[in-house]
């Protein structure tokens, strides 16, 4: 299994999914695109794997590498590679399939709770997860829902959380991360400010020893999550192309 890792920052790695895609012995083609490394040819990966980071996924202005990662992922989403976005990753993944991305009303920050929607209940790869999650939520954009997407997940601050959309999917919240990870994300400036402006330095700090104190139950979450991704998405797929089946 070939999975093209999109990372934007080097402190927003795949985490536990990377975890699980190393167990499974997966071969790991990692592009930090913020570094300008270029992207492969759409033959050298069976799946995409994109990340978060501090920038806006339509930042072409400041960051013109982004017209083509989107394009990549448009290209390849709509081919039917398999697909799987957080964050910035899911937003990318709004964005390539033609829907609006954008400042939300406040930034979300804090250990927050999702609710799967109805039809997650009946997802293959959501199947299974509480019907409630606590998650990690640290961004201050969203995105409208792609003409043909299906929502999975909702929060009371902003009602598209995860979508899937044929053999990709997208989750806005983080379940990946160890404290390690957001110890590094806090002197990340963008995420720092963003801390500080919606908790304060006080209730900031508290957060930080809250995600310590929550990770590995996240992480239970999101490896349960990224493993029926890869066993009920990925594998089909990919042992459908190895057979020459459309």
């Amino acid at each position: 299994m070939r999975v093209l890792v999109l990372q934007h920052i080097a402190c927003e790695p795949p985490g536990v999914y990377e975890d699980v895609l190393r167990e499974r012995g997966a071969t790991l083609l990692r592009v930090q695109l913020d570094e300008r490394e270029p992207l492969p040819d759409r033959g050298a990966f069976d799946a995409i794997v994109a990340m978060g980071g501090p920038m806006s996924a339509t930042d072409d202005g400041e960051l013109p590498w982004l017209a083509a990662e989107r394009q990549l992922i448009a290209e390849a989403v709509r081919a039917d590679v398999p697909f799987f976005g957080v964050c910035l990753g899911v937003q990318l993944l709004a964005a390539s399939l033609g829907a609006r991305v954008y400042p939300g009303p406040e930034p979300e920050v804090g250990l927050l709770p999702v609710t799967l929607t109805n039809a997650a209940l009946d997802d293959p790869v959501f199947a299974g997860l509480p019907r409630e999650l606590v998650t990690l939520q640290w961004h201050g954009d969203t995105f409208d829902l792609p003409a043909h997407a299906v929502r999975l997940a909702t929060s009371p601050a902003y009602e598209n959380q995860a979508f899937r959309y044929r053999r990709a999917y997208g989750v806005q919240f983080h379940l990946e991360i160890s404290g390690t990870m957001a110890a590094e994300w806090a002197e990340v400036p963008e995420y720092a400010a963003s801390l500080e402006r919606t908790l304060g330095a006080e209730a900031g700090a508290a957060f930080m020893r809250a995600i310590a104190v929550r990770a590995e139950e996240m992480r239970a979450h999101g490896r349960a999550l990224f493993e029926r991704w890869l066993d009920r998405v990925v594998e089909p797929t990919r042992q459908r192309t190895l057979l020459g089946v459309v």
